[in-house]
């Protein structure tokens, strides 16, 4: 399972980053969120830590 970046909305504050409790979500080059979908456990944390809500489950 994986959670869905909107890259559109995401304004790279990482927030989301410390928010993973795996340490599933990183930030790549260009400052956009990027999530190891291996790695992601969908609990949702991120989501609920991205202020301009650009996080989303996916399914």
């Amino acid at each position: 399972m994986a959670v869905k970046i909107d890259v559109d909305t995401c304004i790279g504050c990482g927030a989301c980053v410390g928010g993973c409790p795996v340490g599933a979500l990183s930030m790549n080059d260009d400052g956009q969120s990027v999530c190891d979908g291996d790695t992601c456990i969908d609990c949702g944390s991120c989501i609920g830590t991205c202020p301009v809500g650009a996080i989303s489950s996916e399914f």
